[in-house]
């Protein structure tokens, strides 16, 4: 045997004490053990990595791959090093009672972590193959592997404690029980955060890479991890933000994924319009707007049913506020339908319309509600802005005025007149 091959060296033939041959063959052969664990240890991951490599290349599965990638093999190969190298401690150690006592619980201990380690290289690999598959894609994994592993976590270290004290595995369990009060307040944030992952999940509130805003805590960006304590949003400013997951269901935030479903992104802008210049129409003013094609059409038809309910009432038009109207802003609210109906960037299925809000002292709201197709931001932006150009340019054809504050340039031309 081994473990008494030096013992013998230093005894007979170098004339060693009983005592002190012991401690050097002792030495030797931990020595020994220790460059036979080594190589053990590469040879076992040196051929066994070469032979997964080759057996992954042959596949099609990425399951293996991510095998390889999350190091499954190197771990289980530490487990069986440990093993082999527990096994000789016996017969190692057998002059040192006390000693292979502790060696037993110290390689005991390793085996329990490397087991531990290997199970979360497992899990890491499970989470990495149901990231692939379209089910799981925006699903919060990391959030079930990480309560996996608390629970692992505290498992391991109350089965570490009964190696080392060498006491029944009962009493630890028997302790937490009674300590479950103050488990409870360390790990609140973690339980909040795993319920809060859970209801995300069922109730489909939030996914990975969802648009979302949160104005409490200034996040307005796509999701780019769900985990336990927080929920990671890179915003539009390449600034991050840190948001406690259970936030998601115990306050307000608005999620974006349905608009980016639907048909089109909602347009929904005014522009202000001065009330004085909001007049009635003239027969002179009818025939300019029979011009402007969009309007050809419904200016003729509105303009003859205005005047045969005046003919048929006996209005006296003599001043144009008796009877019936047609006005300007009317005119220019239907232009502005005519225009949205026809513009190949608004979604024709979805509402549409130009509107006139409550007046304000600033003039008169005039404002656009459609759905643009464009969804993405930078086509939606320019988009809308074609359109609110054509509008802003279009105002002057019907006599009506955009509000402004007073400008340093105003001023001066007043007081010039």
């Amino acid at each position: 045997m081994i473990s008494k091959s030096f013992y013998r060296l230093f005894k007979n033939y170098f004339s060693i004490s009983e005592e002190f041959s012991i401690n050097l063959n002792l030495i030797a052969n931990l020595l020994i053990i220790a460059i036979l664990g080594y190589i053990f240890y590469k040879a076992f991951r040196y051929f066994g990595t070469k032979f997964i490599k080759k057996l992954v290349s042959k596949t099609t599965t990425n399951f293996d791959d991510f095998l390889l990638n999350n190091r499954v093999f190197l771990n289980i190969s530490r487990i069986f090093v440990f093993l082999f190298l527990y096994s000789l401690l016996t017969p190692l150690l057998v002059d040192f009672p006390n000693l292979l006592n502790y060696g037993h619980r110290f390689i005991n201990l390793i085996i329990l972590f490397s087991i531990i380690w290997f199970i979360r290289s497992i899990l890491l690999t499970i989470k990495d193959f149901l990231r692939t598959l379209t089910a799981f894609k925006d699903k919060p994994l990391e959030s079930y592997v990480q309560i996996f592993m608390i629970v692992l976590w505290i498992i391991g270290f109350i089965i570490s404690f009964s190696i080392i004290t060498g006491k029944p595995l009962i009493r630890f369990l028997t302790a937490l029980g009674a300590f479950s009060a103050v488990l409870l307040l360390i790990f609140k944030d973690t339980i909040l955060g795993f319920v809060a992952s859970i209801q995300i999940t069922v109730n489909d509130t939030v996914r990975l890479n969802d648009w979302i805003t949160i104005d409490k805590y200034n996040a307005d960006g796509n999701v780019t991890a769900i985990n336990l304590a927080s929920v990671i949003v890179q915003n539009f400013d390449n600034t991050v933000t840190s948001i406690p997951t259970y936030s998601l269901i115990s306050e307000s935030f608005k999620n974006w994924r349905a608009m980016d479903n639907s048909g089109g992104r909602r347009i929904k802008r005014s522009v202000l319009i001065k009330s004085n210049s909001i007049h009635f129409l003239t027969d002179e003013d009818i025939e300019n707007y029979k011009k402007i094609s969009l309007l050809t059409d419904y200016v003729t038809t509105a303009y003859e049913n205005v005047k045969a309910h005046n003919l048929e009432n006996n209005i006296d038009k003599s001043i144009l506020i008796n009877g019936r109207n047609l006005t300007n802003f009317g005119m220019f609210r239907k232009y502005l339908d005519e225009y949205l109906k026809q513009h190949p960037k608004i979604n024709q299925e979805l509402l549409f319309m130009s509107r006139q809000l409550q007046p304000t002292e600033n003039g008169i709201p005039l404002e656009i509600y459609a759905f643009c197709k464009n969804k993405s931001w930078v086509a939606y932006e320019r988009d809308m802005a074609d359109i609110f150009d054509h509008i802003l340019a279009s105002i002057k054809y019907f006599n009506l005025e955009i509000f402004e504050n007073p400008t340093g340039t105003d001023i001066i031309n007043l007081k010039n007149n």
